[in-house]
This record gives C-alpha cells, sequence and structure tokens, in this order.
C-alpha cells in the first residue's frame, strides 16, 4: 500500500492510499481529485497531464508529451500507474472541464435582458404567465374551550372560504402538519399559506407566518454534459434573483455520453456506478452552486418550491440515477420521454420537502428536453417562416420546421464547441479567448478574453473565429494544415505544427495558448458534423438551404459567435447574415418559462410530443455528406460563394 499525494493549486493537499498497480486516473477519481479527461482515460486526448513531483510512477513516454516535458516530470494520469509513495501535482490550467463557478452580476443589463425578451415574445403568442403556486393571506380564528376543532380542520375551512375549494378536496402533507400547530401559534394565527392548484384540488405546500416577506422562489437549471446554469426566480414576478454557472463535475467520467453511460454500468451491477455519476453533478456541481446563489440572493432554500430541469436524454438519466445503457444501445430506448411526480429530494437536494421536479420531455436517446425547451425558447413555432434551431453543446442538435411542423435531429459532433478536444479548450469563463481578429500580412492576433483577464483558453466562439481567421489569412489550408511560416506558428518533435495565441512568458501562464493541427482536425469534424446534418435534414423533407429563412443558434459557447466566420469555415449554410440569430442559453431560458407559466410547460409538452426524430445515421447519404463537410469550407466550393470571394 502506498501513499498518493495530489498538490491542487490553492486548495490543501489531498492524500490517499494506493495499491500497486492501480491507475493514476482511477485513483485521483477515489479521492474526488477532478483531473481533465475527456477520453475518460482510453490514452487517446492527452489532457489528463499531470506533473511528477516526487516519488515515482510506472509511466512510459506518451506521444502527447513532449522529451523535455517529460524529463520536466509531466506524465499522463491515465497511463501512470503505481508504484512507490508519490506526490502529482495536479495543474490549474483553464480547461472546459474544471468546475469553475460563476455567480453573475445582476446589475449589468445584459444578463438578464434575453429573459425579459422572452417574456415579452411569450406574451405576444398568448403565452400566459401565471403559475399554479401562489402565496394565500389567511386570519383564522383563534381555538377557544368552546372551539377545540383541530389545527389542520381548522386552515382547511380557512382555505375553503378564501377560495372556495371544498375541505375534502384541500390536501396538507405531513411537512406541513408537523410545524402547523407551532406557526399558527407563533404567529397569532394571521398567516399566509403556498397552495398549488391542480383541478379541482388545492395542495398547501408551506404555512408562513404573515410577516415572513421571503419571496416564492423556483430553480431553473439548463444540465449540460459539459456545464450547469442556474437561475433562482421569483414565481409571482419573474425577477432573476440570481444566475449562476459551472462546470459538470460527471466531466472527470469522460467529455461524451457514451464514455458518461459506460462509467454508469461499471462497479457490481451498475447501482454503485450509476450513483457515482449521480453525486459527481448533485454533490459537486449543483449543491455547491445552489449554496453561492442563495448567498447571493439571501434565499432560504426551503422557499424554494419547484425545480424545472432542461437536459439532454442521458444527462436526464445520469442525474435521476436511471439504469442508461439502453440509450447506446439499439434500438435505443431510454426509460422516459416524459416523467412526472419526481421530487428534488429524490435526488438529494434540500428544498421545500414538497418541491417537485419537472423535467423537460425528451424526444428521443439524442434529443432531450433542452431542445424542446430550447425550441420553445426560439419561438419558430409560432411562425409560418421555415427556420432552423441549432444548439452548439456537447452533441449538435437542430429543429427544423415552423407552426405547422417540427423535425429534429442529432449529430456526434463531440465536446469541441465547449472547448473539448482542444489542447487549450474551455468553457467560456473567465481567460477563455472568446474572439480573434489575426492580420493577414503580419499573423498577429488581436485578442477579445472573457471578464478582460490573460487568456489562458480558448472557448467555442473563439475557435471559431481563430480557424476562420488563419484560413482567411492562408496560414492554413482547406484540410486545415499550416502553409505558412511565422514566429507564432512552431512545430513540435512530431512535425505537428501549432499556432500560438498568446505566449506563456506574456501572459505569466503555465504554458502557451495555443491551437494546433489536432485541435483543427477535431474542430473540423464538429463543424462539419453540423452542416452536414443540416443538409441531411432539409433533403429529407424536400428543401434547401435557401428555403431558410431564420437561423436561431444557441448554447453558452461564449458571448456570441461571429456568423461571419461560421460560414467561413462552412458549419453554416452560406446564406445572408441578416438571417441569423444568435440567442445564447435557449435550454436556461426554456427552462425559465416552464418554471413560470404552466402554459409554457403545456406548450414545451406539446413540441415533445409533435416533434418529428430524424435518426442521421439511417439516412441515406449522411456519411458522404459529412465527408464532403470535412473541409475548410467544404468539398463543393459552389456551397459557399461568399468564402470563395475572399480568396
Amino acid at each position: 500500500m502506498y501513499t498518493v499525494t495530489f498538490q491542487v493549486s490553492n486548495l490543501p493537499p489531498v492524500s490517499i492510499d494506493a495499491n500497486a498497480g492501480e491507475n493514476l486516473l482511477e485513483v485521483a477519481r477515489k479521492a474526488n481529485v477532478v483531473i481533465d479527461a475527456p477520453c475518460s482515460g482510453n490514452g487517446s486526448c492527452g489532457k489528463c497531464r499531470v506533473r511528477l513531483v516526487s516519488g515515482y510512477l510506472d509511466s512510459p513516454p506518451a506521444r502527447q508529451i513532449s522529451t523535455e516535458e517529460y524529463e520536466a516530470g509531466w506524465r499522463l494520469a491515465c497511463c501512470s500507474k503505481i508504484s512507490a509513495n508519490v506526490t502529482i501535482q495536479v495543474p490549474d490550467i483553464a480547461s472546459a472541464y474544471q468546475s469553475r463557478m460563476k455567480v453573475a452580476d445582476l446589475d449589468t443589463p445584459e444578463e438578464v435582458a434575453i429573459f425579459d425578451d422572452l417574456r415579452r415574445q411569450m406574451l405576444e403568442a398568448g403565452i400566459v404567465f401565471k403559475s399554479d403556486l401562489s402565496f394565500l393571506p389567511l386570519e383564522l380564528e383563534e381555538p377557544t374551550l368552546d372551539d377545540t376543532m383541530p389545527d389542520n380542520e381548522r386552515l382547511a375551512r380557512a382555505v375553503e372560504a378564501a377560495t372556495g375549494c371544498p375541505e375534502e378536496r384541500i390536501i396538507i402533507p405531513y411537512s406541513v402538519l408537523k410545524d402547523l400547530s407551532w406557526v399558527l401559534r407563533e404567529s397569532e394565527f394571521r398567516v399566509k399559506c403556498v397552495i398549488s392548484r391542480d383541478g379541482d384540488r388545492i395542495q398547501i405546500r408551506d404555512v408562513l407566518p404573515s410577516t415572513n416577506d421571503e419571496p416564492l422562489v423556483g430553480f431553473a437549471l439548463d444540465l449540460g454534459t459539459t456545464s450547469l446554469a442556474g437561475v433562482l426566480v421569483d414565481l409571482e414576478t419573474g425577477k432573476i434573483l440570481s444566475k449562476a454557472s459551472c462546470g459538470n463535475g460527471q466531466i472527470r467520467y469522460g467529455a461524451d455520453v457514451i464514455n458518461r453511460i459506460i462509467e454508469s454500468g461499471k462497479w457490481l451491477d451498475g447501482r454503485s456506478g450509476r450513483r457515482r455519476l449521480q453525486v459527481a453533478v448533485v454533490k459537486e456541481s449543483i449543491i455547491p452552486m445552489l449554496v453561492q446563489m442563495y448567498q447571493q440572493a439571501h434565499i432560504n432554500p426551503r422557499r424554494i418550491y419547484r425545480m424545472v430541469l432542461a437536459g439532454n436524454t442521458t444527462m436526464n438519466h445520469l442525474l435521476l440515477g436511471l439504469y442508461s445503457d439502453p440509450i447506446r444501445m439499439e434500438p435505443f430506448v431510454p426509460s422516459f420521454f416524459r416523467a412526472n411526480y419526481i421530487y428534488v429530494r429524490d435526488i438529494g437536494l434540500k428544498m421545500n420537502p414538497l418541491a417537485e421536479l419537472i423535467v423537460a420531455p425528451n424526444v428521443g436517446s439524442y434529443v432531450g428536453g433542452d431542445i424542446t425547451a430550447g425550441a420553445f425558447a426560439s419561438m419558430l413555432w409560432n411562425s409560418p417562416e421555415l427556420s432552423l434551431f441549432i444548439d452548439l453543446g456537447t452533441n449538435g442538435e437542430l429543429v427544423f420546421g415552423n407552426n405547422e411542423f417540427l423535425m429534429s435531429c442529432a449529430c456526434s459532433a463531440g465536446p469541441a464547441f465547449e472547448g473539448g478536444d482542444i489542447s487549450c479548450g474551455m468553457r467560456a469563463t473567465d481567460g477563455a479567448i472568446e474572439a480573434c481578429a489575426i492580420d493577414k500580412e503580419t499573423l498577429e492576433p488581436t485578442l477579445t478574453v472573457v471578464g478582460g483577464a490573460e487568456p489562458v483558453g480558448i472557448c467555442g466562439s473563439g475557435i471559431i473565429d481563430i480557424i476562420a481567421e488563419l484560413f482567411r489569412c492562408g496560414a492554413i489550408n482547406g484540410k486545415g494544415r499550416f502553409i505558412r511560416e511565422h514566429r507564432r506558428i512552431v512545430r513540435d518533435h512530431n512535425d505537428m505544427a501549432a499556432y500560438v495565441l498568446a505566449f506563456k512568458e506574456d501572459t505569466g501562464g503555465v504554458k502557451d495558448v495555443v491551437i494546433n493541427e489536432v485541435d483543427i482536425d477535431n474542430f473540423i469534424r464538429a463543424k462539419g458534423a453540423i452542416f452536414s446534418a443540416t443538409t441531411t435534414m432539409l433533403t429529407s423533407l424536400g428543401f434547401t438551404v435557401e428555403d431558410i429563412q431564420r437561423v436561431f443558434v444557441a448554447g453558452g459557447i461564449g458571448s456570441g459567435i461571429n456568423m461571419k466566420n461560421a460560414v467561413t469555415i462552412g458549419m453554416f449554410p452560406d446564406i445572408s447574415l441578416d438571417h441569423f440569430h444568435y440567442i445564447g442559453n435557449s435550454s436556461q431560458t426554456g427552462a425559465y418559462a416552464m418554471l413560470l407559466s404552466g402554459d409554457a410547460r403545456a406548450k414545451v409538452e406539446e413540441i415533445g410530443r409533435s416533434m418529428t426524430y430524424l435518426e442521421l445515421s439511417t439516412e441515406p447519404g449522411y456519411m458522404d455528406a459529412f465527408v464532403g463537410a470535412c473541409f475548410l469550407p467544404h468539398t463543393d466550393a459552389a456551397l459557399f460563394p461568399s468564402v470563395a470571394e475572399l480568396s
């Protein structure tokens, strides 16, 4: 038995016992030490780099680590085995997979404007903002020797008098009953109830003193494969009380949903594997994020009466601790499309005991509630115009249609849009390069960095800009290979070229911020998946790209996408740029709408039921379309006339 000590920046060292021959990455997982491992430890991505500080590891040289780096102690955790007491440094480099938390400044209008705009559009579409949850103020007659009616009946009759609902249709659950007598007497029988209406029934969710001025709160969560985004909302006014985002703690079990599913099936009969994945997202991501939000908004967790979840089908299953293998195996059947009667306490969250968990409906194994909620937020269902909705996340999902029909599909774009599969990739958080312009003559870059800090990585919108600019400047060819020489274009020991966006000497970082030929190749395949999915779906319906009247682009890949650059690299069809609209995190805004409006929840359910799902893998011509799209901008240059004009 040996002792493994992990040194993580700004955190106390973590020590754990390990057996000889144990894999270092697995040891780190046991110790809850997050090491970036998008490939889940199969040795292909090279991102689980750690530095050997002292001791010895059984770790052979890897192709992703240069001789100089190996001599300096750098190793791949997934390729290293324990053979002695050892101290390991886990570098604090910004990546898509580190759970850095960001709580939004709600004094910044941009942070909440998108929610206000959605509410306006919903009202114009006839969606009523009316929740079935509300406060009901009551003043009860105090009991006397002549009136010894029990407290629960006294409360029920007061509710009947105020609402007209028959006493026998009024439900008082145990969580309310156990504190009822105390609350009534402390408040001198002047209270306000939190009630919900379900047809002709009323359920009392809480009983509070009439002087309690805490708001009626709901929690909307966009559960992404790579990152999470949540809002706390005043259910009476729609006001955003707190807004935050963080990384998904499951990321150390793989960057994509397939690796996550495989991991969840390990350990005994899979139950403990499922538990590991559930704990990773609940305890390491959702709960810490909620704590930050509670503190910012001064919210008592017991005052949260509802949670809405919008996530892809796999994320929904893993959060709920469900057996997920059937999602990835033919005939690809999930446990549910629509699920009811789930409570937040079922997944280990402490809110009001009666707070239910509403899950935006799934459509297929690879089109989930994030897309039904997002399609709702785009409002394409409310217009006769033919519109394309594209959600750029760890998977690429698309919806095409109007107020008469909707078709959806999903493509395996990989995690590149959120920084995965990119050597210096990261989420769109502080230090991420989110926009870039490159001088054609000097090849010197002008960078826009999230938070105005020194650059430490690149997020999705920045990657699009960088590749488009390198292509426009003639630094790379259509295959993504570097064809110019420059001080910023460097080559490693394998003769792989990279463009240096920021030298470590200038930023004080641990390594240069670069984009290399493997990164570019990974991104070309990701953008090729999006374009080929678009054209394949259109062809199946008898349409062409010229028929598209509006394109809604969603996803948290940056503050916004340069649509011209996205067309330049062949990710989006070459149509008028006026047709493109970036709508941000539509999954979160859709979940927000579902919190506030029963009409919105009903419409999202309707969208889920009516949406046709196209399985691209069985669609003739899809693979040919994909191969053709894996080029800058495309092997068929005629599809991109505006790009040809740049040459």
